[in-house]
């Protein structure tokens, strides 16, 4: 897919301001969809909108089809009559500026409990026939992450491979046990589900009818103790225990020594070669039912994966394993049409990855906190980026630019880059995000943190470091005008204005 010349913001909807302790889908996403329309940024940028997993993490989501109930809004469940006002506003008592994942996810819980035994006494007109319309849309995935959810609740959050071995092997009589016998919590994560997808989509019409589109988030892996490899052992590397025998990591890089040891069980392609891809193809339909493009997330993965004996403690000792390389999305392309898809390709890359991208037409990545080494100059510095590129002052991954300045940047990338943008510093956040606005890359996208000048403290992730990660949120002097018109004002001046809007 070629973007347009446009611009995006990059910012998960946990992080937007709400008295909730935590972003959702509700009001708060609508205006900031009118935000950026107002900036004239096409694009909102998001994480991954799946449950998140160990180190609350949307990378390491329980369910790469389910969405996130942290994500449901209360005050359209107040709208739309399931809650009255005063059961949410009297129970809301949160931190303003970061996320209690553990905290918000109980009360949230309790909060959608409430709703969905209202909707059992008295559910509002059509709501019914809705809960069935998208039960049986959903039913391919759905059945097995309502399972899978009531079985980790039921044994306090437990390792599946730790349940009974009937229930953590799958046998059928014990899972027709269990749906008999807990048909009532499985109707109530099918309900959250509903409101999640239901809310999802009232999101993504307003953007559509503000000119701006969702680019979302799909990692190449999933987490081993996941709805998805409990539902699907047979499309992973995995022992007669259901143990991994190899996981996956990166080799030592720009953010590590010693490498980064994700553990996430690897594809067994040859399976799912002989079933036509057909779990990818699943997969990738259904983000794109979600979004308006997607983020392929180690895309360099799909070549080859650095593959790693389960038993290490590091990724330092690995090999790279063959993965599908371009068979998979010709069959995508043949059974879900155009594909809008950005290749994430930091990192270790070879000509092989490259020509693959190339051949498929997926724009790549272009980080501009990479560009600026004096001695080796980098593909990222900006005389060589490519039209059919997305140019980032930074990721989620990264330092905030500020960040990245003041504490990582050595004194000759701070002088080289001073030098470069003719600065003296002291606003390099915006320095950075003129430069990625007057790229040739096609699409330009800025991270809201940067927008804000923000530093360190602020970042939304730290590869390599389990805890504390995911929980930034902005305030709302982060969304004053003078920072929407001043990013209005690069938009329009480089050539990113949406001119049929």
């Amino acid at each position: 897919m070629k973007f347009p010349r446009s611009a995006g913001v990059l910012l998960h909807p946990s992080c937007l301001p709400s008295p909730y302790g935590v972003g959702d889908l509700g009001p708060q996403a609508m205006a900031y969809v009118d935000w950026l329309a107002d900036a004239g940024a096409m694009w909102w940028q998001v994480l991954p909108l799946h449950p998140p997993g160990p180190g609350d993490s949307p990378y390491s989501a329980v369910s790469t089809f389910a969405g996130s109930d942290l994500l449901i809004s209360p005050d359209l469940l107040v709208k739309d009559g399931l809650l009255s006002g005063d059961e949410v506003v009297a129970s809301a008592d949160f931190k303003e500026h970061s996320v209690d994942f553990q905290r918000i996810g109980t009360w949230k819980r309790d909060l959608l409990w409430k709703a969905f035994e209202r909707s059992q006494e008295s559910p509002p007109t059509g709501l019914e026939t809705k809960l069935n319309t998208f039960r049986k849309k959903h039913e391919w995935w759905l059945a097995d992450f309502a399972q899978f959810a009531t079985l980790k609740s039921a044994h306090g959050g437990a390792d599946s491979r730790s349940w009974p071995a009937p229930l953590a092997m799958r046998r059928p009589e014990a899972l027709r046990n269990w749906v008999r016998d807990h048909s009532r919590e499985i109707d109530f994560v099918v309900f959250g589900q509903y409101l999640f997808f239901e809310q999802l989509e009232r999101l993504r019409q307003h953007a559509h009818s503000r000119g701006v589109q969702l680019l979302g988030d799909v990692p190449i892996f999933v987490a081993l103790d996941s709805a998805d490899v409990w539902a699907n052992p047979q499309i992973f590397l995995l022992d007669k225990q259901r143990r991994p025998t190899v996981v996956a990591g990166v080799p030592p890089d720009y953010f590590s020594k010693e490498g980064q040891l994700w553990g996430n069980p690897l594809y067994d392609w040859d399976r799912l070669r002989e079933n036509g891809y057909d779990w990818w193809v699943k997969r990738l339909r259904h983000e794109l039912e979600m979004v308006d493009a997607v983020r392929l997330d180690h895309f360099r993965g799909f070549v080859a994966h650095w593959e790693v004996e389960a038993s290490e403690k590091t990724a330092i000792t690995g090999q790279w394993a063959p993965g599908p390389g371009e068979e998979l999305f010709r069959v995508a392309r043949e059974k879900l049409g155009e594909l809008p898809f950005v290749a994430e390709d930091l990192g270790f890359i070879t000509e092989d990855v490259n020509a693959l991208r190339c051949e498929l037409g997926f724009p790549g990545m272009s980080v501009l906190h990479f560009a600026f080494s004096p001695h080796d100059r980098s593909i990222y510095v900006p005389y060589r980026h490519e039209p059919d590129q997305v140019v980032y002052t930074g990721t989620h991954d990264n330092n905030t630019t500020l960040g990245w300045y003041l504490e990582d940047a050595t004194p000759e990338e701070q002088e080289y880059v001073r030098r470069y943008v003719g600065t003296d510093g002291s606003q390099i956040n915006w320095d950075l995000i003129r430069v990625a606005m007057g790229s040739v890359a096609d699409l330009a996208i800025v991270p809201h943190q940067d927008l804000a000048g923000l530093g360190a403290d602020c970042r939304m992730n730290t590869p390599g470091r389990a805890e504390g990660n995911w929980r930034f949120r902005i305030a709302p002097w982060m969304l004053e005008d003078k920072i929407k018109h001043r990013l209005a004002d690069l938009v329009w001046t480089y050539g990113r204005w949406p001119q049929d809007r």
